[in-house]
């Protein structure tokens, strides 16, 4: 069967007035703030207004370990909305994360679904969408100015002329910096550079104080920022945490935080319309929340918890993403996501294909771009037999949170029915309620419907939802419960810094937060040349960092970086617009 690409069918799409979207949920043109007539921000009033409501059903979507391949989560995502809406006749809304504009430009592509099972428009959704990303740069770069702008006024002025501007000297250490600057696209060049260079010169022609330091850029949604709009539950609570933000200590040890530098208010400011989840639609007519866009690998990895609180009320079903593997986006889902939302989740999702499980068993290495190796195309039970462990240790990752799991074994047409026999037999040996072949990509949501039927009969399931740590153990002991149980480790070591930066963040009082581990996606150990499911390996904490606002233990696993490359030939070459009608071109 020939598919177009995923533009050619969002751009043949017939976009409905997102007004007319709304209504479907009881949301009236006072509920909304339009952005054009295909997208809106949704006001959080909507959540008193629709108080007394029962929340839906709340099912999660994850994945086994990624693989170039591609596992086709968020494609899962809308399919199984628009099945349950289409299909089954049951109101249904997604929530998805707002794709970072680096992978949008780089090789990973955007992040809005494929085929027929696609949130559109799908221009607008992987580009700017509303703005939110470009907020949330302005507003923590602005705290990095306020920073070094403090570095400089305190160095040239006494306390008692600080003093009186308004001003309290906090004597930063400048070795304990913590807030480096961020911009939403993919430059390994800027990882580390040096600042505080310059020539100017003061009133009194003597020379101007400088600050030369090493410092960095990570990418936009690595900001603890991006993480705080998708913890936050209001404005009140997002100007509370962003208050608490911890960009360094001073020199004897004491944090010091937004709210200190005096900047805390203002950034919110900048902030104040991010909070409002954005309304669109999947291609099927069904609504889907987006908002919030934080990586799974380098932060907390979910959409927000209002759109999430919104959706509940609106919906029979919701259906969530969280990024990546089982063991980063999913365990972050449980144990800081909905820790702090006090939400139940009521199913988990998880996807698998016959490709990326034969990928795990052995494989041979794949190029994107290039040729598939027949491995992939024809019917190979050794091949997939020796990669089902990765997908078994991922429904017992799940299961120890006490939700059931139903497996969603993405279909290719290059797929055997036997291959899909061996998955659903596994699977259900490991306590799968079931395993379901979708179709969603080629079929939309009547190629899900299977899969909805599955989702909603787990849904119906008892469950003893339990966290996988209690927060108040040390940072060392959660940070080892989490290597043990979700990545299969015999063991953590720690590097001398991370155990100096520990022992600093316990004596703050920050050690009973939870933990949001930054790792590789690529293994469920933090060597990306590892598949499967290995075992025995000791893991690696490099570094460990608070995001005291956002609420979470942030330790560094192994070599990850918080500011992604660009690959040798990037997305960004296929992208380009047709200057006689304005159509977007080469966007996947």
């Amino acid at each position: 069967m020939s598919v177009p690409s995923d533009i050619e069918i969002a751009q043949a799409a017939t976009v409905q007035p997102i007004s007319e979207v709304a209504a479907t949920l009881g949301l009236t043109d006072d509920d909304l703030d339009l952005h054009g007539r295909s997208k809106a921000k949704v006001h959080l009033d909507v959540l008193s207004k629709y108080a007394d409501r029962p929340n839906g059903k709340y099912i999660d979507v994850t994945a086994i370990t990624p693989t170039p391949l591609g596992e086709g989560k968020t494609t899962t995502t809308v399919g199984l909305t628009q099945a349950l809406g289409t299909a089954l006749g049951k109101k249904a809304v997604c929530c998805i994360r707002q794709p970072s504009m680096g992978p949008t430009f780089n090789i990973k592509g955007g992040a809005a679904g494929g085929g027929y099972s696609q949130v559109i428009p799908m221009e607008d959704f992987n580009l700017h969408l509303t703005g939110d990303i470009h907020a949330i740069t302005v507003a923590h770069n602005l705290a990095a100015a306020a920073l070094d702008t403090r570095l400089y006024h305190e160095s040239r002025q006494s306390d008692a002329g600080l003093k009186k501007r308004g001003v309290t000297r906090l004597d930063i250490d400048l070795d304990t910096i913590m807030w480096n600057r961020v911009v939403d696209v993919a430059d390994r060049s800027m990882r580390g550079i040096e600042i505080g260079y310059g020539d100017e010169t003061l009133r009194d022609g003597s020379p101007s104080p400088v600050f030369p330091r090493k410092t960095g850029f990570d990418i936009a949604v690595a900001s603890e920022l991006m993480a705080i709009l998708a913890l936050t539950t209001s404005l009140k609570d997002m100007r509370e945490r962003i208050g608490r933000v911890v960009v360094a200590y001073s020199k004897q040890g004491e944090p010091v935080t937004l709210e200190m530098l005096g900047v805390a208010g203002a950034v919110t400011v900048l902030m104040k319309d991010t909070i409002m989840p954005t309304l669109m639609q999947t291609l099927e007519g069904q609504p889907a929340f987006i908002h919030a866009g934080p990586f799974a690998n380098i932060a907390h990895g979910n959409s927000s918890i209002i759109a999430d609180q919104i959706a509940l009320k609106m919906a029979d079903y919701v259906v969530t993403e969280s990024g990546f593997g089982s063991d980063i986006g999913m365990e972050k889902f449980f144990d800081i996501k909905c820790r702090y939302s006090g939400l139940i989740p009521s199913a988990v999702v998880m996807v698998a294909t016959v490709r990326a499980l034969k990928m795990h068993g052995g494989g041979p290495e794949v190029n994107p771009g290039s040729k598939l190796d027949s491995a992939y195309t024809e019917e190979n039970l050794d091949l997939l037999e020796a990669g089902l462990p990765n997908l078994g240790a991922h429904i017992q990752n799940a299961r120890q949170f006490g939700v059931p799991v139903v497996v969603a074994i993405n279909g290719f047409h290059t797929d055997t029915q036997a291959e899909w026999d061996m998955i659903r037999e596994y699977a259900l040996t490991q306590g799968a309620e079931d395993a379901v072949v979708s179709e969603h990509w080629a079929k939309g949501g009547a190629g899900a419907a299977a899969l909805a039927e599955a989702v909603v009969a787990a849904c119906e399931k008892p469950s003893d939802f339990q966290f996988l740590y209690p927060v108040d153990k040390s940072i060392k002991e959660k940070i080892e419960i989490i290597a043990e149980k979700m990545y299969g480790a015999a063991g953590v070591e720690y590097d001398a810094l991370a155990d100096e930066q520990i022992a600093r963040f316990e004596a703050a009082g920050f050690g009973n937060l939870p933990i949001c581990m930054a790792k590789t996606h690529l293994s469920l150990s933090h060597d990306p040349a590892l598949k499967g499911a290995p075992t025995g390996f000791t893991l690696p904490i490099r570094e460990v960092r608070a995001s005291v606002g956002a609420g979470f233990i942030y330790p560094l696993v192994g070599t990850m970086k918080t500011m992604p490359g660009l690959a040798t030939r990037p997305a960004f070459f296929d992208i380009d617009i047709d200057t006689e009608t304005g159509k977007i071109l080469g966007l996947f």
